[in-house]
């Protein structure tokens, strides 16, 4: 489907932004130049007739991405949680989008629930609610369970949800493959690497079956957490389109009215919501990767509940090491350690000068050192990363898109509860424990356990491989045999010696 027709979508969205009086709201928000007004609106008014009107009852910027789709509503979502970049009256419209759009009906809802479950909806719960949350992708209803008259949360996909998300994704495949047209210089972001990890994304949310297993595995890595709940699944109701949870009852983190009202300390919240998406991270390598308001509640107790596991993000042990890494070193304001760690890591070409990267990171990290966290300008720091980063040729890490979403997410829902937070203060502990734990001598201890077993494993294996090298190595001409057989008897020997070893050590460990 992916084709120049997607012009006519790209078209539309500007023309729908323009229609809706998005534009001007947008340009306002980010304080764009006078100049760039000007050509926008040059480039997008002859085509604002086409534009869709969307609901007048709506703000221009919500209305006009509420008419343009979900992938653009999940554009908003992440927006909303971002007042230090759009403002906070654009932030509080967007903040609809997380969970109170427009629902379909009961209904509806209903059959669906019961063409996934193949059993009647009356049948399995004694009570079925109205849609209680509206999102993208989804909507919720509170039901109870008629054989023991437990209080569940049931979530169903929106009809026609997976059509319509694959039309905005095209789009936006088409508008990537443009961009890396014209502009070569774009291509070090893969912007079109970033939309196919995007279309991964939202595969993945389109399967609730999916979902399931990541709300379970999520609920098994954090049951220690203090000050955490993730609601438990019930699997015998719970198909591709169809999810049921344990109800989860509390205060919308995002309202801090409810929160003061309930006696909540907003700042110790959002702290502990940064502290506890670092820890995910960090610690287990899997964590909530759509961290917004919609998707946290704050039970009577102070506890942070999380739900909607659509999106879950996965780091290996080694990236979280480097992750780790670059953090400590902007905390420590060692500039030079962070640069050598993007060298090292392969962030960086080796090409580029390793001391000029670090006074370059000192441009960035200086200013947020010593100042009130509510002058810190995130717009503007992020504006100069991209510089440094278009400077030194670095490329997007598209295994690590969503972790540095979900950081700009975490940190705006956290500054959201109490702008004085300031994330550098609270990723101290949290990243130095992990510093301790994963870059000392016990890490090293663990390192050389697991390639102990790995290497015991393959033991009995090496043997067939030198024996493979031998034969390859025979069917060569007798001058290449000549040469190259002193090499073949010292890797035969060398990986004799390594697995002997590996297993001997294998043997001590176990």
């Amino acid at each position: 489907m992916r084709g120049p027709h997607n012009i006519w979508r790209l078209i539309r969205t500007g023309a729908t932004l323009e229609r809706t009086g998005a534009m001007s709201v947008v340009m306002d928000a980010l304080d764009a130049p006078k100049p760039l007004r000007i050509v926008a609106r040059t480039l997008v008014w002859p085509f604002r007739w086409i534009g869709i009107k969307g609901d007048q009852n709506m703000p221009p910027v919500t209305r006009a991405l509420t008419a343009l789709g979900p992938a653009y509503i999940k554009f908003g979502q992440v927006l909303s949680t971002r007042p230090d970049v759009v403002g906070t009256d654009l932030a509080t419209q967007l903040r609809v989008l997380q969970d109170k759009l427009p629902p379909f009906d009961v209904e509806t809802a209903k059959q669906a629930v019961q063409d996934e479950l193949g059993v009647s909806v009356d049948e399995v719960f004694s009570e079925f609610s109205e849609p209680v949350a509206a999102a993208s992708i989804a909507q919720v209803h509170k039901a109870r369970l008629a054989e023991t008259g437990r209080e569940v949360a049931v979530k169903v996909l929106r009809p026609g949800i997976e059509r319509a998300f694959r039309k905005d994704v095209d789009a936006f495949y088409f508008a990537a493959d443009v961009i890396e047209f014209l502009s070569p210089a774009s291509r070090r972001l893969r912007p079109r690497d970033v939309i196919e990890h995007f279309d991964g994304v939202v595969a993945g949310e389109l399967d609730l079956r999916l979902e399931s297993a990541s709300a379970s595995e999520f609920a098994a890595n954090t049951a220690q957490d203090e000050g955490f709940q993730v609601p438990d699944v019930v699997w015998d109701l719970s198909a591709r389109r169809v999810m049921t949870l344990g109800w989860a009852e509390g205060v919308s983190l995002g309202d801090n009215e409810a929160l003061d009202a309930a006696g909540h300390n907003r700042h110790a919240l959002g702290s502990r919501v940064l502290t506890l998406f670092l820890n995910h991270a960090l610690r287990d390598g899997y964590f909530h990767a759509d961290m917004h308001q919609g998707n946290l509640k704050v039970a009577a107790n102070g506890d942070i509940i999380a739900y909607d596991f659509g999106i879950m993000g996965h780091i290996d042990e080694y990236t979280r090491r480097v992750y780790a890494e670059i953090l400590f070193g902007f905390i420590q304001r060692d500039y030079q350690r962070v640069a050598e760690v993007h060298f090292e890591a392969g962030y960086v070409p080796s090409t580029q000068d390793v001391d000029e990267f670090a006074r370059a990171l000192r441009a960035v990290g200086e200013p947020i050192f010593g100042m009130d966290a509510t002058r810190i300008s995130m717009g503007r720091l992020l504006s100069y990363l991209f510089e440094v980063t278009e400077r030194f040729g670095m490329e997007t890490r598209t295994e690590l898109i969503l972790l540095q979403r979900t950081m700009v997410v975490v940190e705006g829902v956290s500054r959201s509860l109490d702008p004085e937070v300031n994330i550098w203060d609270v990723a101290k502990p949290v990243v130095g424990d992990y510093i301790k734990t994963s870059l000392g001598p016990r890490a090293l201890g663990r390192d050389l356990f697991k390639t102990a077993r790995v290497m015991a494993r393959f033991g009995p294996r090496l043997p067939g491989l030198v024996e493979n090298i031998l034969i390859q190595q025979a069917t060569k001409t007798e001058e290449t045999r000549r040469r190259a057989w002193p090499w073949i008897v010292l890797s035969g020997l060398g990986g004799l010696i390594v697995g002997a070893g590996a297993a001997a050590a294998a043997f001590l460990v176990f």
